[in-house]
């Protein structure tokens, strides 16, 4: 969960039952504006996930929240105040319980609702997929959003169909009618091979891998566009600054003055947000010292000069 410090906040717009604010923050050492809500006469519970989504379950007037939980009004209000230090247990479990969903969703941990102890006799899952779902080093969240997929269901029936060979039979009986009919023309009539009809006879055979593959890929290349366009906005998905930005890095680098080490410096400085240049002298220094000690940089030097004499 990200560190937030509030540096100023400005009232923005005040409504007969809300206000918002604008907020000056720093979170995770960078200076953002955000918009806050205040409502004077309810109680929201904002599960907060790990990439930022804001995870809406229901909204109730603090009283009612206060008479059905059996919580304090004042509790309840403190629950929801930047300023919340000592959330108890009793209260998160009571909470949980009230809407219905798990401690671990309403403290933003999980995205899962009511499931955190499914059977894994109701996944149908092997051993070995149980395996590879608990080690393997891949984006869980993307392989949910792929089997959630409206279209998924459809792709997995196709995948079926061609693992199972399920229409095999039928694509070798009508392949072979139509071969059969192709050699009895070439047999009787001493058709060219190249001729347009024998050419057609020939082309509406069907390959059944090459068939059913380009049905695979093009459904699953179909749901994975609408993923991938699903996330244009998160703060994760590139779009290109980051290769401008390097680019930059490395046009500067050549124009930089210095040794070779110190180019490579004022590169690596660059991408955490340092400018080499305006380093003092000692912390330069100190800097080249450090790197001096790397293992991998002296190995290099020591290739690189390997085959040269000193003059």
């Amino acid at each position: 969960m990200e560190k937030t410090t509030r540096l100023k906040r400005d009232l923005a717009y005040t409504g007969t039952i809300l206000k918002i604010y604008r907020d000056t923050v720093v979170a995770n050492g960078i200076e953002e504006v955000y918009d806050y809500i205040h409502h004077d006469g309810a109680a929201a519970v904002l599960p907060v996930t790990k990439d930022g989504k804001i995870l809406m379950v229901r909204n109730l007037k603090l009283e009612t929240l206060a008479e059905q939980t059996g919580l304090s009004k004042s509790a309840l209000s403190k629950y929801e105040s930047d300023d919340v230090t000592d959330l108890s247990i009793y209260a998160v479990t009571t909470l949980a319980e009230f809407y219905g969903v798990t401690t671990d969703y309403l403290l933003g941990v999980t995205e899962n609702k009511k499931r955190p102890d499914a059977v894994l006799s109701d996944l149908h899952l092997s051993d070995g997929a149980v395996d590879v779902l608990r080690n393997g080093k891949f984006n869980h969240r993307l392989l949910c959003e792929l089997l959630e997929h409206p279209d998924f269901a459809r792709w997995m029936t196709d995948l079926e169909i061609c693992v199972d060979g399920l229409v095999s039979d039928r694509i070798r009986d009508m392949n072979a009618m139509v071969e059969a009919t192709r050699q009895e023309l070439e047999k009787r009539y001493h058709a060219d091979t190249e001729d347009l009809t024998m050419r057609t006879l020939k082309a509406a055979q069907i390959n059944e891998d090459e068939y059913f593959g380009r049905i695979l890929y093009d459904e699953l290349a179909a749901i994975l566009k609408q993923i991938k366009a699903a996330h244009g906005t998160d703060k994760t998905t590139s779009d290109g600054a980051a290769i401008e930005q390097a680019r930059k890095q490395l046009e500067n680098a050549q124009k930089f003055e210095g040794s070779p080490l110190e180019k490579k410096m004022n590169v690596l400085m660059g991408q955490i947000g340092i400018d080499y240049s305006k380093l003092t002298k000692e912390e330069q220094m100190t800097l080249l010292r450090v790197f001096n000690k790397s293992s991998m940089l002296k190995h290099r030097t020591k290739a690189g000069m390997r085959g040269k004499h000193r003059r």
